[in-house]
């Protein structure tokens, strides 16, 4: 518990960024509708950087319902860490990834949006990362997948991280981090749009805040 994950970089700067300020892992979209989008030489160009500066942090590929081949192939060629699933990927995929990967799933957070299209059981889409989540939690959207500022359903993800190594994102900013912590005590939070100043620019004193609050949160437990 106490993992913070930035994710939706786009440039080196924001990379060093979001280490100096003390996060755990570092996110690449490589989904091309998302205004985060980053083509995967330069996300590789990054992760050499990166890895040369600070061994230790983890680097995140984010995918959208794309091919298991493909996740594979630029998880190899960037020298990606893990794979985030964060379309409507099936269970089945999560088990052709075997422990390279974690399945992110969108909860809605009003009443009148529950049901139908709420997931199942988060069992069967759970990861075997042996030191990273076991699942992930953002809010539902329509259309767009991550990014988009909407709180997820906190309720729901607290009885999850009950149970899993639940990694929290969904409209988390400095400065609700803290309390969404307190209340659903994940094993890690991610952020992306609540610490940018535009799409895919990060914000520094965002950043800085946002990690120093998530820790201090998570020492507080």
């Amino acid at each position: 518990m106490g993992f913070v994950k930035i994710c939706g970089i786009t440039s080196l700067e924001d990379a060093r960024l979001a280490v100096t300020a003390g996060a755990d892992a570092l996110g690449f979209v490589f989904y091309p509708k998302s205004p985060r989008f980053i083509p995967p030489e330069q996300a590789a160009a990054i992760a050499a950087a990166i890895r040369r500066e600070a061994p230790s942090i983890r680097l995140v590929g984010v995918f959208v319902n794309a091919p298991v081949h493909r996740v594979q192939a630029w998880m190899e060629a960037i020298g990606l860490d893990w794979a985030q699933l964060h379309g409507e990927e099936p269970p089945e995929v999560m088990a052709a990834l075997a422990d390279r990967a974690y399945k992110v799933l969108r909860l809605r957070a009003s009443a009148p949006e529950r049901g139908s299209g709420d997931p199942p059981d988060p069992e069967p889409y759970c990861g075997r990362l042996p030191d990273g989540p076991t699942l992930g939690v953002d809010a539902w959207h329509p259309v767009a997948y991550g990014g988009t500022g909407r709180v997820a359903d906190w309720e729901t993800a607290a009885a999850w991280a009950r149970r899993y190594r639940l990694l929290l994102s969904g409209g988390l900013t400095p400065e609700n981090v803290a309390e969404a912590i307190l209340r659903v005590r994940p094993w890690g939070v991610d952020v992306s749009s609540g610490v940018e100043r535009e799409p895919g620019r990060k914000d520094p004193e965002k950043v800085r805040a946002f990690v120093a609050r998530a820790r201090a949160a998570f020492q507080s437990l």
